[in-house]
């Protein structure tokens, strides 16, 4: 995930949380948080317990978060963000629990004596593919399904920022009935992501194991000489299961139905 692309998605999510952007630059944004977004992110619950006992006025955390180190800002105490980045990870969190699931129409202005004009449905996932044994690799993953056509567009949350979306339909739109079901289509996504994950280097995961056997070899020579193994060593035999198991997991951030105009992705 591009810095770009993560200072879009953060001024998205705090505008969407009705967030002031008190200061945005190349690489740098400040944010003036509500008191649901403090309770949200800063992790102060002492604090919001005493103020609401003893009544006193409420003063939420401001935010200043860099998506390039080099930016300047007057701001104080500024966060660099990027992807791995334990605050970006919190707002994923957040935003799969405070608005997992969108609809969005694409703005556009009639023209005077324009015929209505066709919306086309589009669904959009937003995906974590997390690779992990005694390390672990996160891949975000946007891709879009066009539920009249079936064609699948990868990188799709970067063409969406590109739109004017809104809530509303625009006057003299109207929107076309999807052939695929949203249910379907998120299936018909998971395989995609699915087949794409199976045609990557897996070596990872070979030389994964390769350490798991090396590790369980040198416990094994630990005990040789008991006849009968304690409880322990089943315990530290599991332990490195757990730590060297190759596995991957697919998580869905959020996701929505866009629909927008015929031309606006193709």
């Amino acid at each position: 995930m591009k810095q770009q692309e993560i200072h879009t998605l953060l001024q998205r999510f705090f505008q969407a949380n009705q967030c002031p952007v008190t200061n945005s630059a190349p690489g740098a944004l400040a944010v003036q948080l509500t008191i649901d977004m403090d309770k949200e992110l800063m992790n102060r619950p002492f604090y919001w317990h005493y103020l609401e006992k003893t009544g006193g006025v409420p003063n939420p955390a401001k935010l200043t978060l860099l998506t390039n180190k080099e930016a300047v800002t007057d701001e104080e105490k500024p966060e660099f963000i990027h992807f791995g980045s334990p605050r970006l990870h919190q707002i994923f969190d957040s935003a799969r629990k405070l608005g997992s699931f969108a609809r969005m129409y694409e703005m556009s202005f009639a023209q005077n004596g324009e015929a209505q004009q066709p919306l086309h449905p589009w669904l959009a996932l937003n995906l974590t593919v997390s690779c992990q044994c005694d390390m672990k690799k996160d891949t975000v993953h946007s891709i879009g399904l066009h539920l009249i056509s079936g064609a699948i567009v990868e990188n799709f949350q970067g063409r969406l920022n590109r739109l004017m979306l809104s809530p509303k339909i625009p006057d003299m739109r109207f929107t076309l009935s999807p052939i695929i079901l949203p249910k379907s289509g998120m299936q018909r996504i998971r395989l995609y992501i699915e087949e794409k994950i199976s045609e990557e280097d897996h070596t990872w995961a070979e030389e994964a194991r390769q350490r798991w056997n090396a590790d369980l070899m040198l416990l094994q020579h630990f005990y040789e000489d008991m006849e009968e193994k304690p409880e322990v060593y089943e315990l530290e035999k599991e332990a490195l299961r757990e730590l060297y198991e190759p596995s991957i997991h697919i998580n869905v951030n959020n996701g929505g139905l866009f629909y927008l105009n015929p031309n606006s992705i193709f």
